[in-house]
């Protein structure tokens, strides 16, 4: 069955719903990160929420003293706080900040750090962003959630008595995209976040319709189809409807993911006869397959400089490996044994989200690629999976 061969492609099975970040394992060669303290201020929820966003960032370890950095918060006459910057006791920089919601402003000031310390660090904003996710809370029944990085702050985005699987978000982070599992097929479906959300239908064809992943113009949304009882990869025009056919034959391909201007898209076929990863042009042509590791490379997602992260099968379980298209070489980011799946890349092109599973019991996880340091996310009674970090802008649910 078609039908049955496209869900085992995509290797996402769900996981589970705990809250607060969960113990660092790490991974063997860790390259450290520089280290920071915090003095703390006058205000012992705000120094609380600043020192959480400092520890699950993914640019700082944290310390109780002696730190690279040190950030020292001080209440401003009148209202607000002062921030200070210091590296090895020389002064970066120095700031103030009203505080009308402690946890917004803890955002705010760890980003500031953040952007003042790294160079190479091109976003701005990165501590709201959001991280949607799929939970099954019942037979048949999985919708889709959102949180913030220290996985707290969780949302209920839709509100279905279906399955719902495979979010996305759209340029902006002002709404989702996702596949949901109806009685008369499986839909594409787009929710407007924040306020009053709405939800249109995007694709609606005949089969399957699965793996929307919205251009980076947001004007159109690559998709898997089967109308023609072919399970094949399109370009469809939102608004329009407009089809551009990018495969065709009895191979079947899944997870479609956009490069970083919208020109290429990479994906996963079977038609080796195991699942690999294919990158070609946004009209099909020019179709390489990549020298992934593993027995199969399936999930694939393309950061803003030009890795591609996937899971693949090594030793009978589910790993993370990046492939760097700048020079065509491979590298794990974690080890065997740990049923990593679904990786997502965040904006800052270092840490991937992802599933983990481990016997009966999953989670979700996130990994920093460059230390290979692995943090739990969520951990719960529900079943959660597939999810997918927001760009910088995400506002939605943020308290």
């Amino acid at each position: 069955m078609k039908k049955t061969l496209l869900v085992l492609l995509f290797a996402l099975t769900l996981c589970v719903f705990s809250y607060g970040a969960g113990p660092i394992i790490v991974a063997k060669n860790v390259r450290d990160n520089p280290t920071i303290e915090l003095g703390r201020g006058g205000d012992a929820a705000l120094d609380n929420e600043v020192r959480a966003f400092l520890a699950v960032c993914g640019w700082f370890d944290l310390v109780e003293t002696q730190g690279d950095y040190r950030l020292q918060l001080q209440p401003k006459p009148g209202g607000g706080v002062r921030c200070d910057l210091t590296f090895s006791g020389a002064p970066l920089d120095s700031w103030g900040l009203a505080v009308s919601d402690r946890r917004a402003a803890a955002k705010a000031i760890v980003d500031h750090a953040i952007e003042t310390s790294f160079s190479d660090l091109k976003v701005k904003g990165f501590c709201a962003s959001r991280i949607a996710f799929c939970a099954r809370t019942a037979p048949d029944v999985r919708n889709v959630y959102a949180c913030d990085i220290d996985g707290k702050n969780v949302v209920q985005l839709t509100h279905y008595n279906a399955l719902c699987v495979e979010p996305c978000w759209t340029p902006g982070a002002r709404s989702i995209c996702y596949s949901r599992y109806g009685r008369s097929g499986i839909d594409i479906i787009e929710t407007t976040l924040g306020g009053a959300s709405k939800s249109r239908i995007l694709s609606s064809f005949r089969g399957i319709n699965t793996g929307a992943a919205v251009s980076p113009d947001g004007r159109s949304i690559a998709v898997i189809l089967s109308f023609d009882h072919k399970v094949d990869l399109y370009i469809m025009t939102i608004g329009t409807g407009k089809l551009t056919r990018l495969t065709k034959g009895i191979a079947v391909e899944a997870s479609p993911c956009w490069s970083p201007d919208g020109s290429r898209l990479a994906y996963v076929s079977d038609e080796s006869g195991v699942p690999r990863i294919i990158v070609c042009n946004r009209d099909g042509s020019g179709k390489r397959r990549l020298p992934t590791i593993g027995a199969d490379a399936v999930t694939p997602d393309w950061s803003a400089d030009d890795q591609i992260v996937y899971a693949t099968r090594v030793g009978g379980g589910y790993t993370l490996a990046v492939f760097d298209l700048k020079t065509n070489q491979n590298r794990r980011i974690t080890e065997d044994g740990g049923g990593f799946e679904s990786p997502a890349w965040a904006a800052d092109n270092r840490q991937v989200v992802c599933k983990r599973s481990a016997g009966r019991k999953s989670d979700l996880a996130v990994v920093d690629s460059r230390t290979g340091k692995v943090r739990t996310l969520l951990r719960t009674g529900y079943d959660l999976a597939m999810p997918a970090w927001s760009p910088c802008a995400a506002k939605s649910g943020a308290k």
